[in-house]
């Protein structure tokens, strides 16, 4: 089986996804990251991918957040696909970078209007009084830009994007011998491919 899959996984994981598309019921682009703080401590959450290319993969976060706070801290990061629906897995790690003000920008622009808003109103990961609290930011937010055609994309609001080195491809089979196919990028970006036990 190793001898037919495509050279670039790429192109691999985009047939997955698709597939993913059309049977999972709820968010098919949900993945777990994992990121590391100063101390070597993990933490996971989902996020939701919102692009993919040769540059890598790419979520949108709030750099004040925990994730944000250790991505500065600590720039490696794993990416983790589970779907339930096609009983596939794809895993990823790598190094994380900002994708830049433009990608950012366009992309905050694309958002429902309320979702701009909620970026501006959450102080992501940080304590909060009350659910009160929070929908009042929401309405003094709402104020704010009541006359503006075009919101602003806050400052710290920002896209990233997971460079992976390896990816791992997992179908589940019988018996928990799962078909497990690794890829790792070498220095020259091309590919090598390797069958894992389960």
């Amino acid at each position: 089986m190793i001898e037919t899959l495509p050279k670039n996984p790429l192109e691999l994981f985009k047939e997955w996804f698709e597939e993913a598309k059309k049977s999972e019921p709820n968010d098919p682009d949900a993945t777990c990251l994992a990121t590391c703080d100063s101390k070597g401590q993990p933490h996971a959450r989902m996020v939701l991918l919102k692009g993919y290319d040769e540059k890598g993969f790419r979520f949108f976060t709030n750099e004040d957040s925990h994730k944000g706070v250790e991505i500065k801290e600590n720039a490696q990061g794993a990416l983790c696909f589970y779907w339930k629906s096609t009983r596939k897995q794809i895993r990823m790690e790598g190094k994380i970078e900002e994708a830049g003000a433009t990608e950012s920008d366009e992309y905050f622009t694309s958002r429902p209007r309320g979702a701009q808003i909620g970026a501006w109103a959450s102080a992501q990961s940080r304590p909060l009084e009350s659910r009160e609290s929070l929908e009042q930011d929401v309405r003094d937010f709402e104020k704010k830009f009541k006359d503006d055609e075009i919101i602003p994309r806050p400052p710290h609001w920002k896209g990233y994007r997971l460079v992976p080195d390896s990816i791992e491809f997992w179908i589940a089979q019988l018996n928990r011998l799962h078909d497990r196919f690794e890829y790792k990028r070498d220095n020259s970006d091309n590919w090598s491919i390797t069958r894992l036990y389960p």
